[in-house]
């Protein structure tokens, strides 16, 4: 009899931590963690280094998404003007 793989739960059910690692990341991004080490190793993510582990600031993985959104700047600063609403 074949034992069935565990699937990652995708997304995140909750509030987020403010500090967040390695698995709690791959949820909230809904991404793999082999692909989130790969993005560290490229130094392309802001993570800090605990000993041998990773850890992440919500604050700042969220500035870093709204970096890397594609799409016209007018409506980025739309997007993330709060005083708009």
């Amino acid at each position: 009899m074949k034992k069935k793989r565990k699937t990652a739960k995708r997304g995140m059910n909750g509030p987020v931590p403010d500090v967040m690692d390695i698995k709690t990341l791959a949820l909230y991004l809904s991404m793999g963690r082999s692909k989130i080490y790969g993005l560290i190793r490229q130094k392309r993510i802001p993570a800090s280094r605990i000993g041998r582990q990773y850890r992440f600031s919500k604050d700042l993985v969220d500035a870093w998404l709204k970096e890397r959104l594609i799409m016209p700047q007018e409506t980025q600063i739309a997007l993330f003007d709060k005083s708009g609403k």
